[in-house]
């Protein structure tokens, strides 16, 4: 039928682009966040986009429902403007056939979205908490950004490393600061290398570089050259992962009787249920008087949509105060 093959065209049309255009600005917003981390030195640069990659996985469901709600609004919002559906009602067409190829458009997104929330999220919050333990277990080396300076957790010594090569084995132009026993120690050198000792220790092995130590505000200093000197960096220890709420499996939410895992549940359930509902909503406030303004009925759409899933969420957080 020409009215089901238009709609559902447009629809997907509108969907697609409304996704890509909503994931381009979340990717723009996380990624300017992860640089402003990175160039303090608290992430690695060669993490971003892994990291960026399973939040986004973690927004998706929100997208996607979002997504396909403005699909139905800005479809059935131009067909009234064009006065399309007010040729296709007078021809007899009724509303449960209107209905139907919305609905039979929307049910494979809805069907994602319950997946996501109830399979994929878990296992993308799970790998980020892991992830984000072994970028703290690293050496202090693997920690490091070309350019920046960063400072160890024991706050004794000051790194900084101009570049690494490909590999992240060879380093360039290395200023390392130490502080022990008083004494002030900066050593300098164009170039070195990483190494692992028998014992596991990580070293970086500077080659033809020079050592400054001495007390500040006093004569005695001393110099001297090297042709290889060997920096311990310290390994943290890995941290035992322990598992979030959200990061459970389906299967071990659903045998669970506590409360936080009955209430994260019926969170992750939430999300289908409101992609669903939000298609529905959608089909009376997509109606366009066209003699008014063209944007303002997505204009309050797109603010319930807002105040819904804000309401949601404050609702979550409310209950799981009072367990």
């Amino acid at each position: 039928m020409l009215f089901k093959s238009s709609l559902k065209k447009e629809l997907l049309v509108n969907s697609v682009t409304a996704l890509l255009v909503l994931m381009s600005i979340v990717m723009a917003q996380r990624i300017t966040f992860y640089l402003r981390f990175a160039a303090k030195g608290a992430i690695p640069n060669d993490s971003i986009m892994t990291i960026l990659g399973l939040n986004l996985i973690k927004y998706s469901p929100l997208l996607l429902s979002l997504s396909i709600f403005l699909a139905v609004l800005l479809t059935l919002s131009r067909w009234y403007r064009d006065q399309e559906m007010i040729i296709w009602l007078s021809s007899g067409l009724s509303l449960a056939k209107i209905i139907k190829p919305i609905a039979s458009f929307a049910l494979p997104a809805i069907f994602m979205v319950a997946f996501l929330s109830l399979f994929l999220n878990p296992w993308a919050v799970r790998t980020a908490d892991q992830f984000k333990s072994q970028l703290k277990s690293r050496d202090e080396l693997s920690r490091l950004n070309p350019g920046t300076f960063k400072e160890s957790k024991s706050l004794d010594r000051v790194f900084y490393i101009e570049s690494f090569d490909k590999l992240g084995s060879s380093v360039k132009n290395i200023f390392v600061q130490t502080k022990q026993n008083n004494k002030l120690g900066v050593v300098i050198a164009s170039n070195g290398h990483r190494e692992i000792s028998s014992k596991g220790d990580n070293y970086i092995i500077l080659q033809k570089g020079r050592r400054y130590e001495g007390i500040p505000n006093t004569k005695e200093f001393s110099t001297t050259e090297f042709d290889q000197y060997g920096i311990l960096t310290v390994q943290q220890p890995v941290e035992p992962y322990i598992e979030s709420i959200d990061s459970k499996k389906l299967s071990d939410v659903i045998k669970s009787n506590t409360l936080g895992d009955r209430l994260e549940l019926q969170w992750r359930i939430a999300s289908p249920i409101s992609c669903i509902l939000l298609v529905f909503l959608a089909i009376p406030l997509s109606f366009t008087n066209p003699r008014a303004g063209r944007s303002l009925n997505i204009i309050f759409a797109v603010l319930i949509f807002i105040i819904y899933n804000n309401l949601l969420a404050i609702m979550n957080t409310f209950i799981t105060l009072k367990k």
